[in-house]
């Protein structure tokens, strides 16, 4: 690793589940400190990118650089240890623990990290700062992890994610079906996350909440890349993405 490594690197990325061939040939680098995210339709193959980075499709073949560091035959739980944090859909809220047993539960990277790879590994985010990112969290810190609200269980699944030190976010539709004061929230987290360093990865398809965030768009079709550009250049690229996405 060198630190002109980038924070993520795919070539050729092929995935499969069981006999269906969902990935063919995914190229795509995200610098560190970058956000970037990949718009698509449902079923473009953009969840099954973030899946197949954290090794949970069946077969993958080609490449998957973390930071330098060549992941394609790691198992999941060595692949988070490279610094990353996956935050999934469906937020995986422990429904008999508490807001703050819930947030207390993944232990911190640095303490599961080799010598070799523990440079560039972040302290986790403490409780207090979790807590100051998202004051409703404070006040329900003692509520039952499914008495929270859809908002306040996305904002648990992220701060759980930023206490164990991950510095490579991969978010899957945090925005989905939130109202909009708290997807607000979230867009101001994620824009705090990036002065901080961290490297985004964000699948969304709420148009209108990922295009002010983003330093780069990829753009999925059918398993593979179609479009890339930055975001300088998305008044441009707006009739292709009218095309593609219909946004």
């Amino acid at each position: 690793m060198t630190s002109t490594s980038p924070a993520l690197e795919i070539q050729g990325l092929h995935a499969w589940y069981g006999e269906s061939h969902i990935l063919h040939g995914v190229d795509l680098t995200v610098q560190r400190g970058e956000v970037v995210t990949l718009l698509g339709r449902n079923g473009a193959g953009r969840t099954t990118t973030m899946r197949a980075i954290m090794g949970l499709t069946g077969a993958r073949k080609g490449s998957i650089r973390i930071d330098g560091h060549e992941t394609i035959g790691l198992p999941t739980h060595k692949i988070a240890h490279y610094g990353v944090g996956y935050c999934p859909e469906e937020r995986a809220i422990f429904s008999s623990l508490s807001c703050e047993e819930n947030l207390r539960l993944p232990p911190s990277l640095k303490h599961h990290q080799r010598a070799a790879i523990k440079e560039g590994i972040k302290e986790g985010m403490t409780e207090a700062e979790i807590y100051e990112m998202f004051p409703n969290l404070a006040e329900r810190r003692q509520s039952q992890g499914t008495r929270l609200s859809g908002g306040e269980q996305q904002m648990l699944a992220v701060g759980r994610i930023l206490r164990t030190g991950a510095n490579l976010l991969l978010l899957d539709e945090i925005s989905e079906g939130l109202a909009p004061v708290i997807v607000q929230a979230l867009a101001r987290m994620i824009l705090t996350l990036k002065k901080k360093g961290y490297t985004v990865v964000m699948v969304e398809q709420n148009f209108r909440f990922a295009a002010p965030l983003a330093d780069r768009f990829y753009v999925m079709e059918h398993g593979a890349i179609v479009e890339r550009f930055a975001a300088s250049e998305l008044q441009a690229r707006m009739p292709i993405l009218n095309e593609l996405l219909g946004v």
